[in-house]
């Protein structure tokens, strides 16, 4: 698993990873116009079946990425891809609303900068 960049839920007693993969942030942007307008549409759906939609639609998207990366590597032994009616069956709306703060992790890793800076010797070093 990589935790560095994922988060781990459970949906019918087996782990998934959540990842955000640059596939999936195409798909996010596609569906909702960018990462930074998801947010907002899921608090913004009208009604409560849509909510649930949107949100199975995410989970179902982001666990994918880990099976699909895992696929790409073993190409041998393939996981079957996880469907939205897969969730639908083996989750409650109360674990959905839980898998919210995996989601919020998987982004936030999947989007993290790492910041490093330089010695300032080396900046300034003459040349001469």
């Amino acid at each position: 698993m990589d935790t560095e960049r994922s988060a781990v839920i459970n949906i019918g007693g087996m782990e998934f990873e959540l990842i955000l993969t640059t596939r999936a942030t195409k798909e996010i942007a596609r569906r909702y116009g960018g990462l930074e307008n998801l947010g907002d549409k899921l608090m913004k759906s009208e009604n409560f079946e849509m909510a649930l939609d949107e949100i199975v639609w995410l989970i179902t998207l982001l666990a994918n990425q880990s099976i699909l990366v895992y696929n790409l590597k073993n190409k041998d032994n393939p996981k079957e891809i996880l469907k939205e009616e897969d969730v639908e069956l083996l989750t409650s709306p109360l674990e959905l609303a839980s898998y919210k703060s995996a989601i919020t992790e998987a982004m936030f890793k999947g989007t993290k900068r790492n910041i490093v800076s330089e010695e300032e010797a080396s900046k300034n070093v003459e040349v001469g």
